[in-house]
């Protein structure tokens, strides 16, 4: 066996193992070891288990323990500047006369502090070197964009798709010249001066020869480089993905009510062929690709006083707000499969919903005199049904409106444009009116390309007249069905054919709705800022149920009034 060298018997070949059985043998486990190592310390004060600990006061701790800094000129960028954070008190914007806010009797103190911060001022916390920090981005979606307006688009060779003609010719051109180089012998004479006569001369360098210190021509290559450069060149490259983990700090904004495109509906009038009762009407806005109601319903009557009257026994001391018949909708998502869905009531009368309606649907106007004694009994059960059963009602007939439709249509007419539907024709025809001496129509195609951006604040204003109506099929026109006749009015179909139209006459306007509209009320009930005369018509706003989440805060408090109407 080879002797071990001289360095190596030096070594210890104690192993781990040997070490802790060494020292759990010398302390005798971890309370003896505890013991050994607070040899000296047995008057020290020892925390039971069970007696709560107070917290460190983290704030006056760093008051009493300040940070050593050294001095130099680099100690402002460790120390916290002390006038980086401002406090400021923002108020808080009211669009209403009143507060929203619940009445005081009705709620107890722990409500009302809830509610109080639906109307207290904002408090806003401002950093003034934010935009000095690592994380601070300014490279937002936003001015991307706009740094990207008017640049050139930069087109390459490689995504150029060559037309199908001059392709052809090249190659022709090219089979040619390829026959031609052929006939002769590679490196001949005739060869070069094939290939002389057809390349192309290259572009002369004006200066060549000349002269020029180097200083001019660095200075001349720095004018060329910044002809036409963009301002913010580096800034032009694409944000970084939101996946990689770098910290963003966003500034955010002051929270604000949300609202999506407005459009503004005024409901003009309301005639049947025969006028034996009182109809009342409402609108609601639907969504046939999301399969969902966005808009609460709009509740409007357009009887008149006469008609009205036969509801007298059940008239009570009605708000104003019951009297609006114009209403501002609310689309945050407007899309192509948007629909104005139109529905009409009745008072509950004995027997069925086809018996009700067969009046409308025989008689006609031209033929009142004749039918004058049948007009009068109709009449005459109709004031017996409002007198008994005037408080309640029951289906009528519907219809509905492509909204995109009718955007698009006005905004290729002129200001004084009215629009008239009709839905006995086929479905999708449309016709224009002109309000002038000579009355022409034209055909109006529809567009319901969903790809193309839907608009709700930039057509031209106007008058919708509907003509016809589908009468009420069983007790209960189900979502289901409705999304599925909507689909159909789309499209040519003949599922619509089968429902048996109502003739009658209903005139909207439909207009964007101004930015600060005169007279109106929220979904609450609340007059909206400027409101002059508490006693003018309102224009309701209706509550929109977004297709989609909208991510905003909510702060306005929501409460709803109830409002008895003989409409309602």
């Amino acid at each position: 066996m080879a002797e071990r060298r001289a360095f190596a018997q030096k070594i210890s070949r104690t192993v781990a193992a040997e070490v802790r059985k060494q020292i759990a043998g010398q302390y005798g486990g971890s309370p003896q070891l505890f013991k050994n190592l607070n040899v000296g310390t047995a008057t020290s004060n020892t925390v039971p288990l069970t007696e709560a600990v107070e917290p460190v006061d983290f704030e006056e701790y760093l008051i009493t323990h300040p940070p050593i800094v050294e001095s130099g000129p680099l100690r402002d960028l460790i120390e916290f500047p002390p006038d980086d954070i401002e406090v400021i008190h923002t108020p808080r914007e009211c669009r209403t006369v009143a507060q929203a806010v619940p009445e005081e009797g009705d709620t107890d103190t722990h409500v009302r502090d809830c509610v109080r911060s639906y109307t207290e001022d904002w408090t806003v916390v401002n950093r003034r070197y934010h935009k000095l920090g690592t994380g601070f981005n300014p490279n937002t979606l936003d001015k991307q964009k706009e740094r990207q307006k008017g640049l050139p688009k930069q087109v390459f060779e490689a995504d150029e798709m060559p037309d199908s003609s001059s392709y052809q010719d090249d190659l022709d051109d090219l089979k040619r010249r390829s026959m031609s180089i052929d006939d002769t012998p590679r490196g001949s004479w005739a060869c070069s001066i094939f290939d002389l006569k057809n390349s192309l001369p290259d572009a002369l360098l004006p200066h060549l020869l000349d002269r020029a210190p180097n200083e001019e021509i660095d200075r001349h290559n720095e004018e060329h480089r910044k002809a036409n450069r963009h301002r913010e060149v580096f800034a032009l490259h694409p944000a970084l993905d939101e996946e990689e983990p770098i910290e963003r700090h966003c500034v955010p904004e002051v929270p604000k009510e949300h609202f999506g495109q407005r459009l503004l509906v005024k409901c003009l009038s309301l005639k049947f062929e025969i006028e034996i009762e009182p109809i009342f009407a409402s609108l609601a806005l639907y969504d046939v690709k999301e399969k969902k109601k966005i808009s609460e319903t709009f509740f409007f009557d357009l009887n008149s006083e006469q008609t009205k009257g036969m509801l007298r026994p059940h008239i009570q001391t009605a708000a104003i707000s019951t009297l609006a018949r114009s209403a501002i909708f609310s689309i945050s998502y407007p899309s192509q499969d948007v629909f104005l869905v139109i529905k009409l009531e009745k008072v509950l009368q004995q027997g069925d919903i086809g018996e009700c309606a067969e009046p409308y649907m025989v008689f006609k106007e031209s033929d009142a005199a004749k039918n004058k004694e049948k007009l009068e009994k109709l009449r005459g059960q109709s004031e017996q049904f409002c007198q008994r059963l005037g408080r309640y009602r029951m289906p009528f007939a519907w219809t509905a409106i492509h909204l995109m439709n009718i955007v698009n249509s006005a905004g290729s007419l002129e200001r004084d444009t009215e629009l008239e539907m009709s839905l006995t024709e086929r479905k999708g025809s449309w016709s224009e009116r002109r309000n002038s001496s000579i009355m022409g129509r034209r055909s109006l195609e529809r567009t319901t390309s969903g790809d193309e951006s839907c608009s709700l604040t930039g057509f031209r204003p106007a008058t919708l007249t509907i003509t016809n109506f589908f009468k009420q099929e069983g007790d209960r026109l189900s979502d289901e069905d409705l999304y599925k006749f909507l689909a159909d009015m789309r499209r040519p179909s003949s599922v619509l054919r089968r429902l048996r139209p109502i003739t009658a006459q209903l005139k909207l306007d439909i207009s964007p709705a101004p930015e600060n509209p005169h007279y109106c009320l929220t979904p609450d009930l609340l007059q909206v800022k400027p409101y002059p005369d508490s006693r003018v018509r309102p224009t309701r706003e209706i509550l929109e149920f977004p297709a989609r989440d909208v991510y905003v805060p909510n702060t306005k408090y929501r409460y709803r009034k109830t409002i008895l109407s003989t409409g309602n």
